[in-house]
């Protein structure tokens, strides 16, 4: 049987760990030093297609996790409030119909 208390205690930590992950986002200045002219053209080029995919892959993880803890608090029985039909709709959508797609499949 499931214990609400643990579930929205759980859905806190999601939270919290996608609080987490937004305070230490990555910072786009960090791939200065491998641009033109300080770099090669390939790595510039490679180093740029390297910071792209790893900020997606960061805010799919964000959304993710405020996602899983939205509707985990929500089956504890402990109503999030959720702005509109707009936001629930968007993460209901990342839960259903989100899918992994590996870096070298794009």
């Amino acid at each position: 049987m499931a214990n609400a208390t643990s579930i929205n205690g759980n859905a806190n930590l999601l939270i919290e760990i996608a609080g987490f992950l937004h305070e230490g986002r990555p910072d786009a200045e960090l791939t200065t030093m491998a641009r033109l002219p300080r770099a090669h053209e390939e790595v510039a080029r490679q180093v740029a297609r390297f910071a792209t995919f790893a900020d997606d892959q960061y805010l799919d993880a964000v959304a993710l996790f405020a996602a899983l803890s939205t509707r985990l608090r929500t089956a504890g029985g402990g109503f999030v409030e959720v702005d509109g039909d707009t936001a629930r709709h968007f993460l209901d959508n990342i839960l259903r119909y989100g899918q992994y797609v590996a870096p070298e499949a794009r």
